[in-house]
């Protein structure tokens, strides 16, 4: 891609004006995609995104560029563009590079070039297939099918030289079930940090029918009544409360700003007893994890918060600066465009000792949220509204009628301080974080979990 002569001698004139760190990023990546609508492609998409990016840090302070040409002779001129928003001595006199090489730990067995388009397209006929005649409620089935395989140099004048491959494939489908009336929508997703491996393991007809399953039971719910309750977030996408709600909140993006309410707080019991809650880059093939992060530091198993503790942040090298704190190979970027930041990869609250049906058990009445949906969060204060893309009732220790419109309102504070059981089903699922560093692929997950005195929205009365 570029030689480490090269990128010793680029990094070297970007800092000729007195700059103290140094970044060159350099990626191409390819990528597929193809949607199938009831039985029919409705789309097909290739893309060759390919370019390099060179960034410059004195202190706090971050100038960023990028272009498509990777000859020394447009590297250089860029790097001249960007140290002149600098007017000092030059600190560090030479660049030495030295090349390291990456442990892998997300093998693949099938790469998306080895794959046909007909193999692909086959894979969404099979979800369609699964579902012709299954039920006449079902209106529409969508499938999306992406793959991504991208190759990144990156070398910094701390002396770093990094380059890796980066394979993702990702399965979705959305089955609308309609009864002239209303409408609900269910959906599924498959992925990793993999070949098409990740779903040549799947039982593809059943996730279809899972799928249609819980849009159908869906529609012939009852409007769920609001108010103040226990419930139940079940595992696998119930971690997207997590997600959204908690850990956006220990970001180093909105922390170093002081933006967070968990700003400072380091030491301080912020969650009940039992929530020990991880960010853990180095699960092999799952769909959040790096061999190393978008500043070539190895992925770590950071553990944020232990037994209610506030243990660490997510903290990449300029954040580090403002907070003093170390980094923890969390800094991402969806490609060269963008310039990295702290973010997630495969986010999780740990597993409990709790059995599922002892959560279920002991409770009067509550709501279980079996699959949760989007929703909207404030990440400096952690106030959230989630719907529950399909919920039950639970009444006298039992599972009974399907609901639907809840949302679950309140704050991520309150959440991790309410939780009072945790069951050892951990489960993870799949989805696209989007934050100031573009958009990448995150890992969701979490056992089930069972949080008090939480409010619910509904339409029913």
């Amino acid at each position: 891609m570029i030689d480490k002569l090269t990128c010793q001698e680029v990094l070297t004139a970007a800092l000729k004006t007195g700059g103290d760190f140094a970044e060159l990023f350099a990626e191409s990546t390819y990528s597929n995609g193809y949607e199938m609508t009831s039985g029919k492609v409705t789309k097909v998409t290739s893309n060759h995104t390919y370019g390099v990016s060179i960034r410059i840090l004195k202190g706090y302070h971050e100038v960023n560029g990028y272009c498509n040409d990777f000859s020394r002779e447009s590297l250089l001129a860029l790097a001249d563009k960007l140290a002149g928003s600098f007017t000092e001595e030059a600190k560090i006199k030479e660049v030495v590079l030295t090349e390291t090489e990456v442990k892998n730990i997300n093998p693949v067995q099938r790469y998306p070039e080895a794959v046909t388009n007909a193999e692909k397209i086959a894979y969404l006929q099979r979800i369609d297939d699964a579902l012709k005649g299954y039920s006449p409620e079902i209106t529409q089935v969508i499938s999306n099918l992406r793959d991504e395989d991208q190759k990144v140099l990156i070398a910094n004048s701390k002396g770093r030289l990094v380059r890796d491959r980066r394979v993702h494939t990702f399965l979705g489908t959305s089955v609308v079930a309609g009864d002239g009336k209303s409408t609900q929508t269910a959906s599924r997703r498959i992925g990793g940090h993999a070949g098409y491996e990740v779903i040549d393991a799947r039982d593809l007809e059943a996730v279809a029918r899972e799928t249609a399953d819980s849009a159908i039971t869906m529609l012939h719910a009852d409007e769920m009544v609001g108010g103040k309750m226990t419930v139940v977030v079940h595992n696998g996408f119930g971690g997207v409360l997590l997600h959204e709600a908690c850990v956006h909140s220990l970001e180093a993006t909105s922390v170093a700003k002081g933006s967070s309410v968990f700003a400072d707080k380091l030491g301080e019991k912020i969650a009940a007893d039992i929530v020990t809650a991880i960010d853990d880059g180095t699960i092999p093939n799952a769909w959040g994890s790096l061999n190393v992060d978008d500043e070539g530091e190895p992925t770590k198993r950071n553990v944020l918060i232990e037994n209610g503790i506030l243990k660490s942040y997510l903290v990449d090298y300029r954040n580090s600066l403002k907070m003093n704190h170390p980094v923890t190979g969390s800094s991402r970027r969806q490609n060269y465009k963008f310039s990295p930041t702290s973010r997630m990869t495969n986010t999780f609250f740990a597993p409990g000792k709790d059995k599922f049906e002892d959560i279920i058990a002991n409770i009067k009445f509550g709501l279980f949220a079996k699959v949760m949906g989007g929703g909207s969060v404030n990440p400096s204060t952690g106030e959230f509204n989630f719907a529950v893309s399909e919920g039950y009732l639970i009444e006298d220790g039992k599972i009974t009628k399907p609901v639907r419109g809840a949302t679950l309102v309140g704050s991520g504070a309150e959440v991790l301080k309410n939780i009072d059981m945790i069951s050892d089903n951990l489960a993870f699922d799949h989805g696209f974080c989007g934050s100031e560093s573009g958009s990448i692929p995150t890992n969701v997950g979490q056992p089930t979990i069972r949080v008090q005195n939480m409010t619910v929205g509904g339409r029913g009365k």
